[in-house]
């Protein structure tokens, strides 16, 4: 974790309650795709984590949707100003045992961290099955760039206006095309798509939870697994397929 100073370079609507916000600084502390920073907002108690969609040595980009009155505040940000952030918090994805044909499946706003992993997984030659989901049409974001990287692209939206309609689970590639999986979104989402995968199917999950400090201190996004209990912002977000205890 480190604590920097950045400033906005970009802050911009892409979908329907989607903004893109580039901000300019020591992106060095974003080490795994699958991390997030936590930003401090004016007149907020608590900072606000936010999922990296793309990090080099001089930026961090984020992808964040309008939930609340902080991220309402957040879509008025002009270029120029400066944000106090906590950057290259929690673990990330990607183990390279697990295979070599990934597929890759988001939902919404759990969307946006899957693409860094897209970038390095096709810089290390691999093949990239991308499954996205959407509530429609004016939700879709960030598919030409997962195109551009040289992923092979499928949409599900649950009024059929973009892709197949339905859920991700609808649009799942054939078993046996992939050899392992990676996945973020909500947890409706993450828990169906265990239930589709085949068993015996390598995958990493990152889950969303609510969060106090973003780092381990508060305890407050502790959750059971196999063997005991992990904090989503300090031992995940990203959980291993194999020690997840779902629960009713």
């Amino acid at each position: 974790m480190k604590q920097s100073v950045f400033v906005i370079k970009e802050n911009r609507r892409i979908a329907e309650g989607i903004w893109k916000m580039v901000l300019a600084g020591d992106g060095t502390a974003v080490t795994a795709p699958g991390q997030f920073i936590d930003i401090k907002l004016d007149g907020r108690f608590l900072r606000r984590p936010i999922s990296v969609h793309d990090a080099d040595e001089g930026s961090i980009t984020i992808i964040y949707k309008v939930l609340g009155h902080g991220t309402d505040d957040m879509t008025r940000y002009k270029p120029g100003k400066q944000l106090d952030v906590l950057a290259g918090l929690g673990n990330g994805f990607w183990d390279p045992g697990y295979g070599a044909r990934p597929l890759l499946i988001g939902g919404g706003v759990g969307i946006p961290p899957l693409y860094l992993l897209a970038k390095q997984l096709r810089a290390a030659g691999m093949p990239v099955q991308v499954v996205l989901g959407f509530n429609s049409k004016a939700d879709v974001f960030c598919v030409e760039e997962f195109e551009a990287l040289g992923c092979d692209v499928r949409m599900a939206s649950a009024d059929g206006s973009a892709g197949v309609k339905g859920f991700v689970t609808d649009a799942l590639p054939s078993p046996g095309t992939y050899d392992c999986f990676f996945t973020c979104g909500p947890l409706p989402m993450l828990k169906a798509l265990d239930a589709a995968i085949p068993a015996g199917v390598p995958g990493q999950l990152s889950f969303e939870e609510r969060m106090g400090c973003g780092f381990g201190a508060c305890m407050g996004c502790t959750v059971p697994v196999k063997g005991g209990y992990k904090r989503i912002c300090k031992d995940g977000p990203v959980l291993d397929r194999e020690e997840i205890v779902w629960q009713a």
